[in-house]
């Protein structure tokens, strides 16, 4: 990145800590939301990490969020609950709501939290990380503002509708996938801004519907799948307004006021989000599924590769050897976020 410096992840956290204290969030949702931009910011998920941190902090002020959120969760059956996030930061929301999925999945061996009235929650993977430490799967999806087009569209009609899981390995970092359903997430397209650098081909269109690698430009963004086989992302970004949205009673894609393109700073947005939680007990067994999943990576990392100075991943270990370099070099900070933060 240009313009960058290196920060510690510490001293980084005290400052979106503070940042979001002095815009009015409650101790609890800034606790949840500086994990989670840390989270992102760690494993080099950089349009979800702190950077966000200047946005929520408009938000709070302005009104569109509530800063002090009473969180209301509602038990509707052995394995299911509901939780009303009080259109607060949705970090806060997603985080009881998956520390409510696992306690039901102890009990019952699944445990499923749809969440309504929240908002945006960054990077669904921190949550669904929140399962695996508790030796659980776990599966976390959200919906969001329309900004994705449909395979063939040419109008905005998903949103970039996140789809997270995690799952434990014994002594290892768990298998990680956090990924938008989208070609990218849209908020890449706007740290791109931020660092005025041309997007990639073939993950944006401008406002006529017309591929573009301008980030300045870019109005919506194309599905996971590209031109050939966007099929495939809309269909999954529809899978997650599905579990999201229409399961909760949150309000879907293309009725959702947008998260940053619009002058309505002050009326919630209803996003959803469903969390669910699996105890690998319940089904073939702790010590029968440590041995498989362990066997199944080994075997996945030792695939020959194409090219030998990049070996064969596995979801996650990409993440995670960014985490290591950072923790010992330090988390880098774009321009915008530095004068936020005053760093």
């Amino acid at each position: 990145m240009t313009d960058t410096i290196l920060m510690d992840a510490e001293t980084l956290a005290s400052r979106v800590t503070a940042a979001l204290l002095a815009a009015g969030a409650s101790p609890d949702s800034t606790a949840a939301t500086t994990e989670a931009l840390m989270h992102a910011s760690r494993t080099g998920i950089d349009s979800h990490g702190v950077r966000l941190a200047a946005h929520y902090a408009a938000m709070l002020r302005a009104g569109r969020l509530n800063r002090t959120p009473h969180l209301t969760l509602r038990r509707t059956a052995p394995a299911t609950a509901m939780l009303d996030a009080d259109d607060g930061l949705g970090h806060y929301a997603c985080a009881r709501a998956m520390d409510l999925a696992v306690e039901i999945a102890a009990e019952t061996g699944v445990g499923a939290v749809g969440i309504v009235r929240s908002s945006h929650c960054g990077a669904a993977g921190a949550y669904a990380l929140k399962a695996a430490e508790a030796e659980m799967i776990g599966l976390v999806t959200s919906n969001s503002d329309a900004n994705v087009t449909l395979f063939g569209g040419t109008l905005p009609f998903h949103g970039t509708n996140p789809i997270a899981m995690a799952a434990p390995v014994t002594g290892q970092p768990p298998w990680l996938l956090d990924i938008a359903t989208s070609s990218i997430p849209f908020n890449r397209v706007r740290l791109y801004r931020s660092l005025n650098r041309p997007l990639p081909t073939g993950v944006a269109a401008d406002s006529q519907g017309h591929e573009t690698t301008n980030p300045h430009a870019a109005h919506m963004l194309l599905p996971l799948g590209g031109p050939d086989y966007g099929f495939k992302g809309a269909a999954l970004a529809g899978m997650v307004t599905i579990l999201s949205a229409v399961l909760t009673g949150a309000t879907t894609d293309a009725d959702m006021i947008p998260m940053t393109e619009t002058d309505d700073r002050t009326t919630p947005r209803n996003v959803g989000q469903f969390c669910l939680a699996i105890d690998p007990a319940r089904f073939v067994g702790r010590t029968a599924y440590d041995r498989a999943i362990t066997s199944y990576l080994d075997q996945l990392r030792t695939v020959p590769p194409t090219e030998a100075d990049h070996p064969v991943m596995a979801p996650g270990d990409r993440e995670w050897q960014t985490a290591r370099h950072r923790a010992t070099h330090g988390i880098p900070i774009d321009p915008d976020t530095r004068r936020f933060l005053g760093l």
